[in-house]
């Protein structure tokens, strides 16, 4: 844990490379008929998509998996199915990161008995290890990314997993400023959490 390296892409950069993901699908023969974003780092990102693609056909489904930072549990489970009627339908699977990928297969697994006629798999960035290759990504990464949307829970997670370990938890939290994060912003939502935020 302590090796960890993060990366902080702005808002900015996200959009910038959501609009590269959008062209990678564009330029495809595949024409989603239904865009899942993944609950929750997924909604971002399949929102911006359903824009760019112009596409209002939004669905959810929901994978627990991850437990803190870079700490899993031993198997993805699938909490909500979902939302809409896939039948004989082209899907695409949008998630912000394809991780170890086994919340990815899980979900395509899903789709494809639920009917779905053809899935596809977008997502922002990947990691090397991931045993799902995405149809389209934009960013091959091992740090573990700090997306905009969970800035506050990432710094929960960090006080959590270190508690009384001033010293881990500082060094933490200077290399989520080095990684790009605002100084103000990470001191600002850790009093928020040692103040009892939750």
């Amino acid at each position: 844990m302590e090796n960890i390296e993060f990366e902080a892409p702005t808002w900015s950069q996200i959009y910038l490379m959501l609009i590269k993901l959008a062209r990678q699908i564009k330029k495809s023969s595949f024409k989603p008929e239904v865009i899942v974003g993944v609950s929750r780092g997924g909604w971002p990102p399949a929102r911006i998509l359903s824009d760019l693609l112009d596409n209002p056909n939004l669905a959810n489904v929901k994978v627990e998996f991850y437990v803190g930072v870079a700490e899993t549990r031993e198997e993805p489970i699938l909490t909500q199915p979902v939302s809409v009627d896939v039948k004989g339908k082209n899907v695409l699977i949008v998630d912000e990161v394809a991780d170890t990928g086994k919340s990815l297969q899980l979900i395509r697994s899903h789709l494809l008995e639920m009917g779905a006629k053809e899935v596809k798999i977008a997502t922002i960035y990947h990691k090397p290890w991931s045993s799902v290759r995405p149809d389209y990504s934009v960013k091959e990464t091992s740090r573990w990314i700090v997306f905009p949307w969970e800035i506050r829970e990432t710094i929960r997670k960090l006080v959590n997993k270190f508690g009384s370990d001033g010293e881990a938890l500082n060094k933490s939290v200077e290399k989520l400023v080095a990684a790009g994060l605002p100084r103000s912003l990470v001191n600002y939502f850790l009093r928020d959490v040692l103040e009892g935020g939750n």
